[in-house]
């Protein structure tokens, strides 16, 4: 098992702890830091992991670092713990935006960096990752990092220049498919189903496709084909779709999040 420091106890790091806990990976010694009272109990009621306000506590006890604070406090943060690391640490960063060279700039010469995106469904052991690593890392923290976040979902490495647009597409893309669930949830409900039944159907709805998907390896172009019959109810739905520019909303909305990440770490 590994002995993690959390520095920061938001939902992200909760749900990444939470995810390597149930894998049996987390050492009971792991500890979180965060400037807030309620989110170091919410993520020490959920892990059962301890937490404390300093992150200097976190740096001395553990030599695997989570950098899991927004972009803005990571400067801050590093100037904190800085004197604190050596060589045998190993720094990892969900941060959004925030590049190896600028968390390198900030730490003595050459740590060990790892740039990891990742997305809340970690939580239930389905979270969507990518990684990329600075050239001081070795072959065991690639595995590390990959054994860490393949318990938690699919990882894969990238490159540091595709990191963003991961960050647009998986990293924000949870929000997207809530979104979209929700609407069709509420679709449902305009036709008449009640609310709990529509959200359970609009669920499922979901997780069938996307792992019909994962499963046949087949294009989403092909699924779709063969759900919509001609002259059916499912090219109706389709054609209102594309009237309403579903798919250039829903590209939009990965380019945007995108560039808020190449922003954050301006």
């Amino acid at each position: 098992m590994t002995k993690i420091g959390f520095l920061g106890a938001g939902q992200m790091a909760t749900a990444l702890a939470v995810g390597w806990k149930n894998a049996g990976l987390l050492d009971a010694a792991s500890l979180a830091a965060d400037p807030f009272e309620l989110a170091r109990n919410t993520f020490t009621g959920k892990t059962g992991l301890q937490s404390t306000s300093h992150n200097i506590d976190v740096s001395r006890t553990c030599n695997v670092l989570l950098l899991a604070v927004k972009p803005q406090m990571i400067a801050s943060v590093l100037a904190e713990i800085a004197g604190q690391i050596t060589p045998d640490h190993l720094v990892i960063s969900i941060a959004a935006g925030v590049t190896l060279a600028q968390l390198a700039a900030a730490l003595p010469t050459g740590t060990r960096i790892v740039r990891v995106m990742p997305n809340t469904p970690a939580l239930v052991g389905a979270s969507a990752t990518g990684f990329t690593l600075n050239q001081y890392t070795s072959k065991a923290d690639t595995e590390l990092v990959t054994m860490l976040f393949r318990a938690v979902g699919v990882a894969m490495p990238v490159t540091e220049s595709q990191l963003d647009a991961v960050t647009g597409l998986s990293g924000s893309g949870p929000a997207y498919v809530f979104v979209m669930m929700e609407a069709l949830a509420d679709g449902g409900v305009r036709m008449g189903l009640p609310r709990d039944t529509a959200l359970k159907l609009a669920a499922q709805t979901v997780l069938g496709a996307a792992t019909m998907l994962l499963q046949t390896g087949q294009h989403p172009g092909q699924l779709k084909d063969a759900v919509a019959s001609p002259g059916g109810t499912t090219i109706a739905g389709l054609h209102a779709l594309e009237q309403g520019g579903f798919r250039a909303a829903v590209m939009d909305a990965v380019q945007a999040a995108t560039k808020r990440a190449i922003e954050l770490g301006k």
